[in-house]
């Protein structure tokens, strides 16, 4: 019985042994594997938080939940979780130029439609603070800051410089941005200028 007993917690003992040598082995893959995903997070980080932050979030979600597993030795589990999080990682590279693309196009889209505007409704405004400086249609000037309107078209057209060279060194995005808010300041100028911007200027 002594002996039964004895080879009992031997073959426990040897059984252990095992699943010991077995949770080591698989120590190293799982760190290497952490070690690939990370490096590809990494890798894809900047374009990723941009364009597709939702989903870095999610693959870092679950990078940590790895980084929590391989903490606790639990290696094996690490090992079997870790190939769909790094296909999830490598991904993101891919989604995230595919939505830069699409932001790009957008951006180039609103970028033409101004481009073709706004220094029309420049030239308008000035054609039409000419047209009031002139003596004889002083009394149609009546009301209009003509000082004012000169020193606003002024910061316009230089807040326009900026969009241009913006967009001449591809900063898409600031050149937009700014080619608005030239828009932004034109339109209530053409107001008080009595302009109407979608119709032909008044003539000289």
């Amino acid at each position: 019985m002594q002996r039964s007993n004895r080879i009992g917690r031997l073959g426990l003992l040897s059984l252990m042994a095992i699943i010991l040598a077995a949770c080591v082995g698989q120590k190293e893959p799982a760190e290497k594997l952490i070690g690939d995903i990370q490096a590809t997070v990494t890798a894809a980080s900047a374009e990723a938080a941009k364009y597709i932050p939702d989903q870095l979030g999610s693959v870092q979600t679950q990078l940590s939940g790895l980084k929590a597993s391989f903490d606790k030795q639990d290696y094996a589990a690490v090992v079997s979780a870790a190939p769909a999080v790094l296909a999830a990682a490598e991904s993101l590279a891919t989604d995230a130029a595919a939505k830069k693309d699409e932001a790009l196009k957008i951006l180039n889209d609103k970028w033409t439609a101004l481009a073709g505007s706004v220094p029309a409704y420049l030239t308008a405004i000035g054609d039409r603070i000419e047209f009031f400086s002139k003596k004889a249609n002083r009394k149609a000037a009546a009301g209009i800051d003509l000082n004012g309107a000169k020193a606003a078209l002024s910061d316009a057209m230089s807040l326009w410089s900026k969009a241009q060279a913006a967009f001449a060194t591809g900063n898409l995005d600031e050149a937009v941005k700014t080619a608005q808010d030239v828009k932004s300041k034109v339109e209530p100028l053409a107001s008080t200028l009595k302009l109407d911007l979608s119709a032909p200027p008044a003539k000289s």
